[in-house]
């Protein structure tokens, strides 16, 4: 039985074990075993396919081979058998992250990372390789890897070379891979094939200069509202004054211009993709109305190794969400499709909040609220709080400075028992007078998004699915607020 065959029938026996009830509401999770980074992110043959790096057999990192799902809207996932596992020469080490690109012939390709392990000889070695099929089975090139070290110019590493995005743009495939250089750092480079089996390097797109962390992971690299857009998932970031950026591995967004002519890009303004404690290695796709669609795994490096729960699955994607550029800035909401799981709506309009209220109909862990506070009906409010995911113990809380225009997401009471990040601190300036919050939850999922997907933030919660208690206060004069909320089912 070959490593894929044997994977497929792994996880075709244990996934049986595992009651719906466990699973998220609409939040992709492995089918068994271990996933991190979102994969081959598409649309292909009339569905939206998404494959992930995963570990079956067990629910900590291994050897990586490549998970896959199907959905017809984003939010109901249909599991298909495993996809890659580490079977050749060129990946005997994992199959790491990378894309998926529609041939002309109706066939969709896998470039990813194939990872040969280390020898007496040399160091592990990371290059890029492809596969083909049908959406379902995939055949690897006997001459994998694809591209290699080799390629690269001088100052550049066999070791860190990863995470391939692929495109097709006028008969010419490109991609844009990460890489390491010895004295830039991170560095994104761009490569081109006419039948994306025999590549060339092209020119360097971006590198880091040792000022946004060290490695670049997982580029994506698109044009959006006039602007282009490269995203990286920087490693061993500093923290910055302004809370722009927190500390360790984070998510970058660089905005900019590219010549496609001279393959140039200049970028004109850096900003974090997510602000919260558990978003990572973001990937996107075209929808076939043109939509830029955004998912990226939800979790956190900092507790990957620390699941409380004690489940046969670990790791979840993020809601996907639609990408645009405002005024030079990045924004992002939940896909529309989510308004299809609205039920039981409960609309609460001028309502003034000072101490500790629960309002009518306001609960729940699978929702999707808004609250909108109006500055000027409540010029003496310096502070509203919104405690969520609570009960007579545990809370998680948002806490908004209306007068410095900040927000603070915490979730330090919600029951963790783990030395980790709970707390971050973003800008949340009122915008024409009022500041929108909206709350996507999904069981043990956070989402937040800030006047209206102008900065978001994302966390997993450990406190327990009984408590779902959600309550608003304000300190100084009372806060006026409209509430929306949602069930989601």
């Amino acid at each position: 039985m070959s490593k894929l065959e044997a994977a497929r029938k792994f996880e075709r026996e244990e996934a049986a074990k595992i009651p719906a009830s466990e699973r998220l509401n609409f939040h992709l999770t492995p089918l068994v075993g271990w996933m991190n980074d979102p994969n081959g992110f598409c649309y292909y043959n009339g569905q939206y396919h998404l494959f992930y790096q995963y570990h079956p057999y067990n629910t900590v990192w291994g050897p990586m081979h490549w998970g896959h799902a199907v959905t017809d809207d984003l939010l109901h996932w249909e599991y298909q058998p495993c996809a890659l596992a580490p079977d050749m020469a060129a990946d005997a080490a994992g199959c790491f992250s990378g894309s998926a690109v529609p041939l002309p012939d109706g066939r969709l390709l896998l470039l990813y990372t194939g990872v040969q392990p280390a020898t007496t000889d040399h160091k592990e070695r990371q290059a890029q390789c492809v596969a083909v099929g049908d959406g379902r089975d995939f055949v690897k090139d006997e001459a994998n890897p694809v591209i290699t070290a080799d390629m690269l110019p001088e100052g550049y590493s066999e070791v860190d070379f990863r995470d391939p995005k692929i495109w097709y743009e006028d008969g010419v495939y490109y991609c844009v891979v990460s890489n390491r250089h010895q004295t830039e750092q991170g560095t994104i480079l761009l490569f081109r094939s006419a039948d994306a089996h025999s590549w060339q390097f092209v020119s360097v797109i971006d590198c880091n200069h040792d000022e946004y962390g060290k490695m670049w992971e997982c580029p994506d690299f698109f044009a959006l509202d006039g602007v282009q857009v490269l995203l990286v998932s920087p490693q061993e970031m500093r923290a910055t004054e302004d809370s722009e950026f927190h500390a360790g591995e984070g998510t970058v967004a660089l905005l900019g211009y590219y010549d496609p002519a001279t393959h140039a890009f200049a970028r004109h303004k850096v900003q974090a993709i997510d602000y919260g404690l558990d978003f990572y290695a973001p990937q996107t796709t075209l929808s076939p109305d043109g939509r830029r669609i955004m998912v990226a795994w939800m979790q956190s490096w900092a507790t990957a190794n620390h699941d409380p729960s004690h489940r046969s699955w670990f790791g979840r994607m993020t809601l996907p969400r639609e990408l645009s550029v405002k005024d030079g800035r990045l924004y992002q909401q939940p896909v529309r499709e989510l308004q299809s799981l609205w039920r039981d709506t409960a609309i609460l309009r001028n309502v003034k909040v000072k101490e500790p209220v629960a309002l009518p109909g306001i609960e729940g862990r699978s929702l999707d609220l808004t609250v909108v506070l109006d500055v000027a009906a409540s010029p003496d409010c310096r502070r509203f709080t919104l405690r969520f995911a609570a009960d007579n113990v545990l809370y998680n809380e948002i806490r908004c400075d209306v007068d410095r225009g900040e927000l603070a997401f915490d979730r330090s009471h919600g029951g963790s028992r783990r030395d980790v990040p709970h707390t971050r601190h973003i800008k949340a300036a009122p915008k024409d007078g009022k500041l929108t919050l909206r709350l996507v939850l999904d069981k043990d999922c956070a989402e937040l998004f800030v006047n209206d997907g102008e900065r978001a933030l994302s966390a997993i919660l450990d406190t327990p699915l009984p408590a779902g208690r959600i309550s608003f206060a304000a300190d100084g004069g009372p806060a006026c607020l409209d509430v929306i909320q949602h069930h989601l089912g």
